[in-house]
């Protein structure tokens, strides 16, 4: 029930964050909306993410998760509501970092308690089986707003989440237990709330180029630059891009459920979150250089191959927590998190300012957008290469047989 209480509140966390791709013809219509203003839109939802997670951390290590997310979802309800009402562009964007902030700990609240509650391998499951429920957010958002922009216009849409989102607080509120302190903290990691621990771990030093470029590029090209690829590069009308946006999340449902699965194997054979991500980052690099040269004739498969084999880097997220002690558990995992939605923010903005620099530049939309993802392919090179670089090699996420 606990498990479920806090899925419930990811998955609209997720469908939140999908809604903006889905919706952004619409709103690029109605409010006149540059790429660049689309991204920063879009980026918006991640700056209000990384505003709160030094904060939250401290916070969910001293009060707990059930605390914590509760009062954190009063202010994504907020959100919602003035997002509806929006009538400037400015002040959806507020609209849009205030609804960030306010569900900006329905991840990292859960993956915490999972720190105190689970061995690791259980802990790897949860934390796979909440990115598949974020997954059905994703799934909910295609479709069912395309089906419902037709009759209800899209801002009665926000009504209805931020809806759901007061019944996600009662769940949480009823179901999760008290929150008893940790015993003792490591050295830098202070009662007050120290981050010194954290940012001196050479696991996560050597994690966190990967958190930033690729993980966060996945979730930029996913939340926002996968529709406009397909409208304005490879020809899809919005009803076919909202279809192909559903296929693609339906895909990586699967995918997360299937780490899930298999998390637990890996682990009691001794095969470390760093090995895998050092197997699988090739993978997505591999598809995503593919799209950069099919161009136009890139759809749904080729984004599909590259977002369903990303998934593999939500394995570093349980795998910093539990190179750290439990008591800082929370830190560990919002300062990671951080670095992720930091990530978000500036490859969707800097995408649409690259994609409106070019276009200025006499490039069609095709080579506008191969070049912004080009250049994002770098990064995501340089970063694995980093990774593989950077000690510690291979010593910090050997988990032990459940």
């Amino acid at each position: 029930m606990v498990f479920l209480a806090f899925a419930f509140a990811y998955f609209l966390s997720t469908l939140i964050r999908a809604i903006t791709a889905t919706l952004s013809p619409t709103l690029t219509a109605d409010f006149q909306l540059h790429a660049r203003d689309l991204g920063l839109l879009a980026g918006g939802y991640f700056l209000g993410f990384a505003f709160t997670q030094l904060p939250m951390g401290t916070w969910l290590d001293r009060h707990g998760p059930k605390r914590v997310i509760v009062c954190f979802l009063s202010v994504a309800v907020a959100g919602c509501l003035l997002f509806s009402a929006a009538t400037q562009f400015w002040v959806l964007m507020a609209a849009r970092v205030l609804t960030g902030v306010g569900v900006s700990a329905c991840l990292m609240a859960p993956l915490t308690a999972y720190r105190r509650w689970f061995d690791p391998a259980l802990q790897l499951r949860a934390n796979s089986w909440m990115l598949m429920v974020g997954s059905l957010g994703l799934v909910g958002a295609p479709l069912p707003v395309h089906w419902l922009m037709p009759l209800w216009g899209w801002r009665p849409l926000f009504w209805l989440v931020a809806a759901g989102l007061l019944g996600a607080m009662l769940l949480i509120a009823w179901t999760a237990p008290a929150w008893r302190q940790a015993g003792s903290e490591p050295p830098g990691a202070t009662q007050d709330g120290g981050y010194a621990a954290v940012w001196r771990d050479p696991f996560f030093r050597k994690l966190a180029p990967i958190g930033f470029f690729n993980y966060g590029g996945f979730v930029a090209m996913l939340t926002l630059w996968v529709v406009p690829w397909l409208t304005q590069v490879a020809g899809y009308s919005p009803g076919e891009a909202a279809d192909a946006l559903f296929q693609i999340s339906i895909a990586m449902l699967t995918a997360y459920w299937l780490w899930g699965v298999a998390n637990p194997w890996f682990a009691r054979r001794g095969i470390a979150a760093d090995q895998l991500i050092a197997w699988g980052l090739p993978l997505s690099m591999l598809a995503l250089g593919a799209i950069v040269v099919l161009g136009p004739a890139a759809g749904t498969l080729a984004w599909m191959a590259f977002l369903c084999s990303s998934t593999v880097v939500a394995v570093a997220q349980p795998a910093v927590a539990m190179a750290l002690p439990p008591a800082v558990a929370g830190r560990a995992l919002s300062a990671y998190n951080l670095v992720v939605f930091l990530g978000v923010f500036v490859i969707q903005w800097c995408c649409g300012l690259l994609i409106d620099l070019l276009g200025r530049a006499g490039f069609d939309a095709p080579g506008a957008f191969r070049g912004a993802l080009g250049l994002f392919l770098g990064c995501c090179l340089l970063s694995y290469f980093y990774f593989l670089w950077a000690p510690p090699h291979n010593r910090r996420t050997r988990l032990r047989p459940a």
